[in-house]
């Protein structure tokens, strides 16, 4: 019965966020969201009394921590470095720890875990740096310009 309600609550979500994103300034992942409030309110119920088979809420965890990777992959852009792959290790197996660390109500765990993957993510933005223009472009660019004047 529970997947049940967390899929509906994945569906509906999503259908707002989706609706939201035609109006709000900021894209965000739809399914992402359903996802990630759904395991919110099934912990969230869990820790006030609710009887909650704890095996949805993390399957949902996963779901959200490999798509949190894939998403600062995706931003960090580019053919996959050594340091892009190091945090990706890192971080799907810590951020599982993290999971973990919610759903066993072990707060400590879960901010040290929590401040280790922010730290690591911070490492690998700062090892990004912006790609120069091509230089093909903008030699395309100049020809017109003195063809032009």
């Amino acid at each position: 019965m529970i997947i049940t309600i967390a899929s509906i609550s994945i569906l509906a979500i999503s259908a707002v966020v989706w609706l939201a994103n035609r109006v709000l300034p900021i894209t965000i992942c739809p399914i992402c969201a359903g996802v990630f409030l759904t395991w919110v309110g099934l912990v969230g119920a869990n820790l006030t009394g609710y009887p909650v088979d704890l095996a949805v809420p993390a399957l949902l965890m996963g779901g959200t921590v490999v798509g949190t990777a894939y998403q600062f992959e995706k931003k960090f852009g580019g053919e996959p470095s050594g340091v892009r792959k190091l945090w990706k290790v890192l971080f799907i197996p810590t951020g599982f720890i993290a999971a973990y660390a919610v759903l066993e109500q072990s707060w400590v765990v879960f901010l040290g875990v929590a401040i280790f993957l922010c730290l690591i993510s911070l490492a690998l933005a700062s090892t990004v740096r912006a790609k120069p223009a091509n230089p093909v472009v903008l030699t395309d660019i100049e020809r017109r310009m003195k063809d032009c004047c």
